[in-house]
């Protein structure tokens, strides 16, 4: 054994030689020379690539994979030696002050490195690598712990009471109490050992509630996903340079250690981390053959393609051709989705009476994103702060709807159900995009308060029913305007769009109510053929390919989106509070010009989809404020039914109309704005 032994630190130093990591050492020590402090533990990561060691030495190379803790030793003793001969720490004395950590760089893709906790059984005992993936829903502060200590014998004829003998270092899923307490004995003259208290070296340790991915199927709303699964929250310990390194919300894959941690009578599976990686889901290279040769026949119009893609969206909800602007709006409102800091964002605000149509819509266009989540009412929008489960007392930020939604939407159901003081933090959240979680110190045994500040990197969307005996009805004293009472005149200008659904409750389509009544008599079956033809998954994969499209404005686009932005703010004003155009106005503009151009499948934004946006958003802003000198019908993107190719042909010419009486309007009240109103 001693012979393997000595040959896998022979490998070791070969490897380390040929990695970079013997050159890394050797300035890490530096710093510790440098220092000219002594410390009871030297510690140090090694970055191990387990594929280029096993071609070096199988043995070793398996050692590593299931024997880590054991195979930290080799490279124990190498960097000892390496550092005596060396001459590289002055005040290293002995072996056991050297701390190793490896770190993967991966681990072989076979089911046996995988850990999940959905699955059985969950083997914590082995204490080898296993690799695991999910999201960060719960996140501690950040504490100190104890790295290593420097333990004396109390005896002082004893050899042992000086010197570097008795040195304790902290092991995956290792409590602080096995690395430091006050039982320990001399393997010499069984006396006490005490510590010397100067050499103690302390480290950052982070506790992190994670939960399989698998999670955010449950917290959608309508899913064709009949599977049973069991989810189950696992918890991760981030020690020293990995502290920090996870935002909550975000999905990672990660390489550690499994163990038990016992706390009283509690037994908790966590794992030790030793490498964290942000997973970033890939989205298809293409959309599905049906969308391509659609796509083609319909090129000679930019409006064509995504009329009928909002007329036949949604077919196992709703007949094809009912609720289109609203279709729309939701399909814009998808590809707008990313995970950036300053995304361009598109939230919707519903006006019904038909809430559970409504509702049963919304909840299935939520399915189309990997991060879809339906609100529960029972629970906060937005993290709370909590004490931290595993003893400690410090303070956990819990994550919640919102920010699972990270570049998704998050559906909160009625606007109207919520009190005044959830709405202010939802206004608060749209307008900033952030939000702020108070962490008082005294509760949470820390010196002072703090303050975290998160990223809301989602969609909202919501509704509101018209029909509720809250809404009290008044007498509007503008044309078009809609009386919105229930929600805070603030929290309705920072919502991107405010849409009113097409159908009255009493008036309900016929197609509508026969679609009802069949599907009520069975719910699976396919009612029209669009439904066969563009199935759920190509319109999820539609989805997914046409929001990571890079798009870009054009100069022409650009230009009537400021025209049109200027003219409606010298029009839309009152004498108390002057203009009534928001000043978020502009990125709404650019967002639904730019979600327009996503679902044409373009890269730039044309004046076509500087069209529809403006129109959407007119139309929106004749529900908050009344018309305006633009004058806009009722509904201005979809002005009568598709049927056919000649009422997509009267589409394109009525809406070439309405462009040409937009560049009249902006030249008539743009301030110094001259627009090419060539007539054809």
């Amino acid at each position: 054994m001693h012979r393997e032994i000595q040959k896998m630190r022979e490998i070791a130093l070969v490897y380390l030689d040929r990695s970079g990591g013997l050159q890394k050492f050797v300035h890490d020590c530096k710093k510790y020379n440098d220092s000219k402090q002594s410390y009871a533990v030297y510690r140090f990561v090694i970055s191990i690539n387990p594929s280029d060691i096993a071609e070096l030495d199988a043995t070793l190379g398996n050692y590593i994979l299931h024997s880590p803790i054991q195979a930290a030793q080799i490279f124990q003793s190498v960097c000892f030696i390496a550092s005596k001969t060396l001459s590289l720490i002055e005040q290293l004395q002995t072996e056991a002050q050297i701390s190793i950590l490896l770190k993967p760089t991966h681990l072989p893709p076979l089911p046996s490195y995988v850990l999940s906790l959905s699955a059985f059984p969950f083997n914590y005992t082995s204490q080898r690598f296993y690799m695991s993936e999910g999201i960060a829903i719960a996140m501690g502060t950040i504490t100190k712990y104890t790295q290593g200590a420097r333990f004396l014998c109390t005896e002082e004829t004893c050899p042992f009471s000086e010197g570097f003998r008795y040195i304790r270092v902290h092991l995956p899923g290792a409590t602080e109490s096995a690395t430091v307490r006050n039982d320990f004995v001399c393997s010499l003259c069984s006396s006490l050992l005490q510590e010397d208290m100067k050499f103690r070296v302390l480290g950052d340790k982070q506790i992190v509630e994670m939960i399989d991915a698998k999670v955010l199927n449950a917290l959608k709303g309508y899913s064709n996903d009949k599977s049973h699964f069991r989810i189950q929250t696992f918890t991760v310990f981030l020690r020293d340079e990995l502290a920090n390194k996870m935002k909550i919300g975000n999905h990672y894959k990660i390489i550690g250690i499994p163990a038990c941690v016992q706390h009283g009578l509690q037994a908790t599976a966590c794992i030790e981390v030793n490498s964290v990686q942000l997973c970033k889901p890939n989205g298809p290279s293409s959309v599905c053959d049906n969308f391509k040769y659609l796509f083609s026949l319909t090129s000679s119009s930019c409006w064509s393609f995504t009329a009928i893609l909002a007329n036949m969206f949604a077919s196992q909800v709703v007949p094809p051709g009912t609720y289109n602007t609203l279709k729309l709006a939701i399909l814009m409102s998808l590809v707008q989705t990313c995970e950036k800091e300053n995304a361009d964002y598109l939230d919707l605000l519903i006006v019904t009476s038909d809430t559970l149509v409504i509702d049963r819509l919304l909840n299935y266009s939520l399915c189309l994103l990997p991060r879809g989540i339906r609100h529960p009412p029972s629970s906060e929008i937005f993290p709370s702060v909590s004490k931290d489960k595993h003893g400690t007392g410090s303070a956990s930020i819990q994550a919640c709807s919102a920010v699972l939604a990270k570049g998704g939407i998050c559906y909160i159901g009625d606007l109207s159900s919520y009190k005044k003081d959830k709405l202010e933090s939802l206004q608060s959240v749209l307008e900033s995009r952030t939000t702020t979680v108070f962490i008082p110190g005294k509760k949470y045994g820390e010196e002072a308060d703090q303050q975290v500040t998160i990223s809301v990197q989602t969609n909202f969307w919501s509704f509101v029913d018209s029909s509720s005996k809250k809404h009290i009805q008044k007498d509007n004293f503008l044309i078009g305007q809609m009386d919105m009472n229930l929600i805070p005149p603030n929290l309705l200008d920072v919502f991107g769009l405010l849409i009113y659904n097409e159908f009255p409750s009493c008036q309900l389509s016929s197609p509508l109510v026969r679609h009802i009544l069949k599907k009520a008599i069975n719910p699976e079956a396919m009612l029209y053929k669009v439904s066969q033809q563009f199935r759920m998954q190509d319109y999820e994969e539609f989805i997914l390919f046409a929001k990571n499209l890079q798009v870009e404005l054009s100069s022409e686009a650009e230009n009537l989106i400021q025209g049109y932005y200027l003219a409606s703010r010298r029009v839309r004003r009152d004498s108390t509070h002057g203009s009534t155009l928001s000043a978020s106005a502009l990125k709404i503009l650019i967002s639904l010009s730019k979600a327009h151009t996503k679902l044409s499948l373009r890269k730039k934004v044309l004046e076509e989809d500087a069209l529809i946006a403006i129109l959407l958003l007119e139309s929106s802003l004749t529900l908050k404020h009344g018309k305006s000198a633009l004058c806009i019908t009722p509904n201005p993107v979809f002005p009568f039914d598709l049927s056919d190719e000649n009422s997509l042909q009267q589409r394109d010419s009525y809406l070439r109309q309405c462009h040409h009486q937009l560049l009249k309007f902006i030249g008539a009240y743009g301030p110094g704005i001259h627009m090419n109103t060539n007539e054809e």
